[in-house]
């Protein structure tokens, strides 16, 4: 069970036998990948500890502040987890999240509460064709590339790579939310990877949380089919494959150390066949 930070910081001195056990900016980088709840937090609201000093996944209850000044108590896993499909700032914080529901309609005295409707099993997309898993093919459903970073990385490994730049999508045998096709940002049907590109965007929601955990379902389902994953990982985001890569910006090294993961992928001799 959660208990306050004031106690879980009392039994955490008597069981480290020390003053602070765990010191200012031990767990920063892992903290550094939400920036949002960085800015929630207020240690004079916590009995002076500081963010850094809490794993992240400890079981404490903190106070936490958003912008708007709404205070609420939370555990570092249900903040974190607190984003889910909403891309708002306001999904980190529950007053500001209900705020921004839809309120219920008020009918003269009476207040008319619309009924939940009863969930129903998702259907899939038709529009997917009938392919074998682990097929690349151009998606009528893949939206458009809207980031010019990603532009960017397309256009440098074109620069140094051939391969089929007409195909957006991936064919994997278990749904993927409504579909049963992933939209790698960058797809290489010569070698079978699938290249992301990785930023907390701008509210500090994106490929955090419950997005992280999607994240590893789309890397599940293209493992399946016999494609491998390169993700390359901004800012504080910390790796999550094996063949991720943690870069600040993607230039003429970036594009080289992207190769060098393609040859530990594929091997050497596959890899350079493809090179312009």
């Amino acid at each position: 069970m959660a208990e306050p930070v004031q106690q879980w910081w009392a039994r955490r001195q008597f069981s480290r036998g020390r003053d602070v056990p765990y010191e200012v900016g031990a767990f920063r980088a892992g903290w550094a990948a939400y920036p949002e709840l960085i800015r929630q937090y207020h240690p004079e609201l916590n009995h002076g500890v500081t963010l850094s000093q809490i794993p992240l996944a400890a079981d404490v209850l903190l106070c936490w502040e958003c912008a708007v000044g709404h205070r609420f108590a939370a555990t570092p896993t249900e903040q974190r987890e607190r984003p889910g499909r909403v891309r708002r700032r306001s999904a980190w914080c529950p007053e500001c999240s209900t705020l921004a529901r839809p309120q219920p309609v008020i009918l003269g005295e009476a207040r008319a509460i619309p009924r939940a409707p009863r969930r129903r099993a998702p259907e899939l997309c038709t529009k997917t064709p009938d392919l074998a898993s682990g097929t690349a093919f151009l998606s009528v459903c893949a939206p458009k590339p809207a980031s010019a970073a990603e532009a960017a990385l397309r256009a440098g490994l074109t620069d140094r790579l051939l391969f089929d730049t007409g195909v957006n999508a991936v064919k994997v045998s278990r749904p993927f939310f409504r579909h049963t096709e992933v939209w790698p940002d960058i797809v290489i049907p010569e070698l079978r990877i699938a290249v992301e590109y990785d930023t907390v965007g701008r509210h500090g929601l994106e490929h955090v949380g419950k997005r992280e955990d999607a994240d590893r379902r789309k890397d599940r389902a293209l493992r399946a089919a016999g494609w491998e994953v390169v993700r390359i990982r901004t800012g504080a985001l910390e790796p999550i494959g094996p063949f991720d890569l943690r870069m600040s910006s993607v230039g003429v090294r970036g594009i080289t150390r992207l190769l060098d993961a393609f040859r530990g992928i594929r091997g050497e001799l596959l890899v350079d066949a493809y090179l312009r």
